[in-house]
Protein backbone atom coordinates (compact mmCIF):
# COMPACT_ATOMS: atom_id res chain seq x y z
CA UNK A 1 0.00 0.00 0.00
CA UNK A 2 1.06 3.32 -0.69
CA UNK A 3 0.92 5.39 2.96
CA UNK A 4 -1.08 4.81 5.91
CA UNK A 5 -4.09 6.31 4.82
CA UNK A 6 -4.39 3.58 2.04
CA UNK A 7 -3.80 1.17 4.81
CA UNK A 8 -6.44 2.65 7.43
CA UNK A 9 -9.17 2.46 4.57
CA UNK A 10 -8.33 -0.80 4.09
CA UNK A 11 -8.42 -1.57 7.73
CA UNK A 12 -12.14 0.17 7.67
CA UNK A 13 -13.37 -1.84 5.09
CA UNK A 14 -11.94 -5.35 6.65
CA UNK A 15 -15.39 -6.12 7.63
CA UNK A 16 -17.76 -9.22 7.10
CA UNK A 17 -21.19 -7.15 6.69
CA UNK A 18 -19.24 -4.79 4.00
CA UNK A 19 -18.37 -8.04 1.61
CA UNK A 20 -21.45 -9.81 2.43
CA UNK A 21 -23.28 -6.24 0.87
CA UNK A 22 -20.96 -5.96 -2.02
CA UNK A 23 -21.89 -9.86 -2.88
CA UNK A 24 -25.72 -8.37 -2.66
CA UNK A 25 -24.72 -5.49 -5.03
CA UNK A 26 -23.60 -8.41 -7.61
CA UNK A 27 -26.44 -10.52 -7.11
CA UNK A 28 -28.95 -7.47 -7.35
CA UNK A 29 -26.91 -6.03 -10.61
CA UNK A 30 -25.45 -9.56 -12.50
CA UNK A 31 -21.95 -7.39 -12.66
CA UNK A 32 -18.62 -9.16 -11.52
CA UNK A 33 -16.63 -6.47 -9.61
CA UNK A 34 -18.63 -4.12 -6.80
CA UNK A 35 -15.99 -1.77 -4.59
CA UNK A 36 -16.85 0.51 -1.55
CA UNK A 37 -14.05 3.15 -2.33
CA UNK A 38 -12.95 6.40 -0.56
CA UNK A 39 -13.02 9.40 -2.20
CA UNK A 40 -11.06 12.45 -1.78
CA UNK A 41 -10.45 15.34 -3.99
CA UNK A 42 -7.16 14.12 -5.00
CA UNK A 43 -7.34 10.05 -4.71
CA UNK A 44 -9.73 7.21 -5.04
CA UNK A 45 -8.57 4.32 -2.19
CA UNK A 46 -10.49 0.97 -2.16
CA UNK A 47 -12.11 0.27 0.78
CA UNK A 48 -13.31 -3.39 0.41
CA UNK A 49 -14.22 -5.13 -3.33
CA UNK A 50 -15.23 -8.23 -4.86
CA UNK A 51 -14.36 -8.87 -8.15
CA UNK A 52 -14.93 -12.01 -10.09
CA UNK A 53 -14.03 -10.14 -13.60
CA UNK A 54 -10.54 -9.59 -12.97
CA UNK A 55 -10.46 -6.18 -12.16
CA UNK A 56 -7.19 -6.58 -10.49
CA UNK A 57 -7.54 -4.30 -7.37
CA UNK A 58 -7.52 -5.01 -3.48
CA UNK A 59 -8.36 -3.23 -0.64
CA UNK A 60 -6.11 -0.29 -0.16
CA UNK A 61 -5.06 -0.54 -4.04
CA UNK A 62 -5.94 2.69 -5.54
CA UNK A 63 -7.04 4.35 -8.87
CA UNK A 64 -5.98 7.39 -10.53
CA UNK A 65 -8.71 9.65 -9.32
CA UNK A 66 -9.12 11.81 -12.37
CA UNK A 67 -9.78 8.08 -14.05
CA UNK A 68 -13.22 7.58 -12.46
CA UNK A 69 -16.77 8.47 -12.55
CA UNK A 70 -16.53 8.41 -8.30
CA UNK A 71 -15.13 11.65 -8.71
CA UNK A 72 -17.82 13.34 -10.38
CA UNK A 73 -20.23 11.84 -8.51
CA UNK A 74 -17.98 13.21 -4.94
CA UNK A 75 -18.57 16.55 -6.94
CA UNK A 76 -22.17 16.01 -7.55
CA UNK A 77 -23.49 14.20 -5.01
CA UNK A 78 -25.43 12.26 -7.29
CA UNK A 79 -25.22 8.70 -8.74
CA UNK A 80 -24.67 7.66 -12.39
CA UNK A 81 -26.51 4.08 -13.40
CA UNK A 82 -25.46 2.65 -16.93
CA UNK A 83 -26.88 0.13 -18.24
CA UNK A 84 -25.17 -0.64 -22.16
CA UNK A 85 -22.16 2.29 -22.65
CA UNK A 86 -21.74 1.53 -26.20
CA UNK A 87 -25.13 2.27 -26.83
CA UNK A 88 -25.50 5.14 -24.27
CA UNK A 89 -25.43 8.41 -25.79
CA UNK A 90 -24.30 10.47 -23.05
CA UNK A 91 -21.15 7.49 -22.00
CA UNK A 92 -20.17 5.81 -25.25
CA UNK A 93 -17.38 8.17 -25.72
CA UNK A 94 -16.72 9.27 -22.48
CA UNK A 95 -12.76 8.48 -21.18
CA UNK A 96 -13.65 6.40 -18.51
CA UNK A 97 -15.83 3.25 -19.81
CA UNK A 98 -13.20 3.21 -22.84
CA UNK A 99 -10.37 3.15 -20.46
CA UNK A 100 -11.41 0.29 -18.15
CA UNK A 101 -13.18 -1.09 -20.98
CA UNK A 102 -16.59 -2.01 -18.99
CA UNK A 103 -20.36 -1.93 -20.42
CA UNK A 104 -22.26 -1.21 -17.31
CA UNK A 105 -21.70 0.76 -14.43
CA UNK A 106 -24.07 1.87 -11.47
CA UNK A 107 -22.31 3.81 -8.75
CA UNK A 108 -23.78 5.92 -5.97
CA UNK A 109 -22.43 8.28 -2.91
CA UNK A 110 -21.84 6.41 0.96
CA UNK A 111 -22.73 9.13 3.17
CA UNK A 112 -21.98 8.59 6.82
CA UNK A 113 -24.88 9.18 9.51
CA UNK A 114 -23.57 12.83 9.86
CA UNK A 115 -24.13 13.76 6.88
CA UNK A 116 -20.21 13.49 5.54
CA UNK A 117 -19.19 12.66 2.39
CA UNK A 118 -17.31 8.87 2.72
CA UNK A 119 -17.07 7.65 -1.31
CA UNK A 120 -18.52 5.57 -3.22
CA UNK A 121 -20.40 2.18 -3.88
CA UNK A 122 -19.63 1.06 -7.36
CA UNK A 123 -20.11 -2.04 -9.20
CA UNK A 124 -18.74 -2.64 -12.80
CA UNK A 125 -18.61 -5.00 -15.51
CA UNK A 126 -17.47 -5.90 -19.12
CA UNK A 127 -21.04 -7.34 -20.27
CA UNK A 128 -24.08 -4.85 -20.13
CA UNK A 129 -26.71 -5.35 -17.53
CA UNK A 130 -29.91 -4.07 -16.53
CA UNK A 131 -29.18 -1.32 -13.73
CA UNK A 132 -30.96 1.68 -13.80
CA UNK A 133 -34.39 0.67 -13.20
CA UNK A 134 -36.18 2.07 -9.90
CA UNK A 135 -36.06 -1.68 -7.75
CA UNK A 136 -31.74 -1.86 -8.64
CA UNK A 137 -31.73 1.88 -7.80
CA UNK A 138 -33.35 2.04 -4.43
CA UNK A 139 -31.51 -1.58 -3.66
CA UNK A 140 -28.30 0.19 -4.37
CA UNK A 141 -28.98 3.40 -2.19
CA UNK A 142 -30.19 0.94 0.90
CA UNK A 143 -27.12 -1.02 0.64
CA UNK A 144 -24.78 2.73 0.36
CA UNK A 145 -26.56 3.42 3.56
CA UNK A 146 -25.97 0.10 5.28
CA UNK A 147 -22.58 0.96 4.41
CA UNK A 148 -22.45 4.59 5.62
CA UNK A 149 -23.46 2.83 9.07
CA UNK A 150 -21.11 0.11 9.02
CA UNK A 151 -18.29 2.29 8.54
CA UNK A 152 -19.51 5.61 11.09
CA UNK A 153 -19.20 2.99 13.72
CA UNK A 154 -15.69 2.10 12.90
Amino acid sequence: MRDDLAASVAAQGDDDRIRAILEQVCQTTGMGFAAVARVTEDRWIACQIIDRIEFGLDPGGELEIKKTLCDDIRRCGEGIYIDHVAMDQDWRTHHVPIFYGFQSYASLPVILPDGSFYGTLCAIDPSPRSVSGPAIVAAMQDYARAIGAILSAK
